[in-house]
């Protein structure tokens, strides 16, 4: 509990994280002081600080909890049934409309592994927030965590028929300034679109002007579809619309810089057998061309 508190910030989190309340939280931590006859956290009203012994006491700590935790791993692993509690983050449109279904079929694969599904767009902290693994979009910047590539994430620009009734079709990226662009600020650098060039001799960067600014994709393809602009999007978000026939496609002859969809994890000498089942389960899942491309682009 100690090592909890410190690592998500309070005691509120940390009981949170180990299911209990924040009276037994506050509580524990208290028992170990007076058993160690020393302050570890030095609370006030509106923060917590570790002493000069609780930052000592905390870095030893740490790794001993760490090398039980792999212990309990391995001798899991050893029993050859994945169980326990499962705890994944993943994009919150990717998660509902692509994840779940397989999620779903891994549930009624593994009745012994409970599963607690987070979708959220933030990046998370797989390690202060407690999660197991995350799926994430774009190769993950943090170098500490274990990333597995699951498939390729195609990024795609549709606009409306109606919109290119009244505006000429863009030839090249560098047209897309004199176009309304739709732009969707979960991307990094959002205001700057970047392409393969034909050739594949080098990358095209375009910088992009528009007065709708969304940080969800599906908001942006409902304006592309109401006919206010191109739309910089995921295919696994325009699928369905391109379709239907209600956007279409454009610049098909650049691609934009492609992404990949990744299963991410702490590191860790003993993976866990409920994470790599997880992770294999996804795998075979994903494996190949995604269903969402097939037959739509």
């Amino acid at each position: 509990m100690f090592a909890a508190v410190i690592d998500t910030g309070s005691f509120a989190a940390a009981a949170s994280r180990l299911g209990t309340s924040t009276g037994q939280a506050s509580k524990l931590v208290s028992r170990l002081e007076k058993e160690l006859g020393v302050q570890l956290i030095k609370r006030t009203t509106r923060a917590l600080a570790l002493s000069e012994v609780g930052r000592a006491y905390y870095d030893r700590i740490k790794g001993i909890i760490e090398d039980l935790d792999a212990l309990d791993a391995s001798v899991r692993n050893a029993a050859g049934t994945p169980s326990g509690r499962l705890r994944i983050t993943a994009p919150v449109t990717f998660g509902t409309t692509q994840l779940t279904p397989v999620l779903i079929s891994f549930a009624a694969a593994f009745p012994d592994i409970q599963l607690d599904v987070s979708f959220a767009d933030r990046l998370v902290n797989l390690v202060d927030e407690g999660f197991d693994a995350a799926i994430r979009i774009g190769q993950p910047a943090d170098s500490s965590l274990i990333a597995k590539k699951l498939c390729p994430v195609r990024i795609v620009l549709v606009a409306s028929p109606s919109y290119f009734a009244a505006q000429q079709t863009p030839e090249s990226p560098a047209d897309l300034p004199l176009h309304s662009c739709i732009v969707d600020t979960n991307f990094s650098d959002p205001q700057t679109w970047r392409f393969n060039s034909i050739d594949r001799q080098g990358m095209i960067e375009t910088d992009v002007r528009g007065r709708l600014n969304f940080s969800n994709a599906e908001a942006c393809l409902a304006a592309a579809e109401a006919g206010l602009g191109i739309a910089r999007v995921p295919s696994f978000i325009a699928g369905a619309s391109l379709k239907a026939g209600t956007v279409r496609s454009v610049l098909t002859q650049y691609e934009d810089v492609p992404r990949g969809l990744y299963a991410v994890y702490p590191p860790g000498r003993h993976l866990a057998l409920k994470v790599r089942v997880l992770v294999d389960f996804l795998a075979d899942a994903f494996r190949g061309q995604p269903k969402w491309d097939k037959g739509w682009i």
